[in-house]
C-alpha cells in the first residue's frame, strides 16, 4: 500500500466521517503533497480505491446547491481500521520502508499507544543495527572504501544510509520514551 493510502486512511480515521476535500486539505496542511505525492488527484484516487476495497464506507450526502453531483463522505470500516494499523505498524518496525511511507507512519504515530510505538521502533532500531553490522561484517579489517572505486562508493552509501537511519530511529525512540507527544489512550485519542 502506498504512503498516500496510509495518509488517507489516517486522515479519515481521525475525522470520523469526512468529505474528500477535507482529507485533501488536511494532507496539504501536513505538506504531504511535497514529501508523499499526496496531490489532489492521488487523494481522490485513494479514496475511490479504498472504498472499492471495502476499507472506507462511502456515503452520498445531499446534492450540491450549485447543481453539481452530491458530495461524498467517507468513514473507515472495521476492515479499514485493521488495514490502517497493520500498515502503520509495518512501516514503523521495518528496517527499510520507502521514505515517504516511513514519514507517513511517523506523522500518524500518535494513533498508537506509547508502549506499542516504542516496541515497534525498538524492532526497527534492532533491524537497522543488524543491517549495518551485516554490511560491515563483510568488509576486510581496515578496508579503505576510497580505494575500491565506484563499488566503494556504493558500500559507503549503504553504510551512511544504515548509520543515519539508525541514529534517527534511536533519536525518535528516545523522544517517545521521554514522553514526547500525546499518544493514543493518553488523555484523548491521538
Amino acid at each position: 500500500m502506498s504512503a498516500v493510502r496510509l495518509l488517507v486512511l489516517g486522515a479519515v480515521r481521525r475525522r470520523g466521517r469526512v468529505h474528500g476535500y477535507q482529507v485533501r486539505a488536511d494532507l496539504e496542511s501536513w505538506g504531504a503533497h511535497e514529501w508523499a505525492g499526496a496531490t489532489s488527484g492521488s487523494v481522490y484516487h485513494a479514496l475511490k480505491a479504498l472504498s472499492g476495497k471495502g476499507l472506507l464506507l462511502l456515503h452520498e450526502t445531499t446534492p450540491s446547491t450549485a447543481g453539481g453531483p452530491p458530495r461524498m463522505e467517507y468513514e473507515v470500516t472495521a476492515e479499514g481500521e485493521q488495514a490502517y494499523f497493520a500498515l502503520l505498524r509495518k512501516a514503523l518496525s521495518s528496517r527499510d520502508p520507502r521514505l515517504d511511507l516511513l514519514a507517513a507512519a511517523v506523522g500518524l504515530i500518535e494513533d498508537l499507544p506509547r508502549a506499542e510505538a516504542v516496541d515497534l521502533l525498538r524492532r526497527r532500531a534492532r533491524a537497522m543495527d543488524e543491517w549495518r553490522s551485516s554490511i560491515t561484517g563483510h568488509l576486510p579489517a581496515g578496508a579503505d572504501l576510497e580505494t575500491w572505486g565506484p563499488v566503494g562508493q556504493v558500500v559507503g552509501l549503504w553504510l551512511h544510509t544504515a548509520q543515519s537511519r539508525a541514529e534517527w530511529t534511536h533519536g525518535l525512540l528516545r523522544r517517545l520514551e521521554e514522553g514526547a507527544y500525546r499518544m493514543a489512550g493518553e488523555g484523548g485519542e491521538g
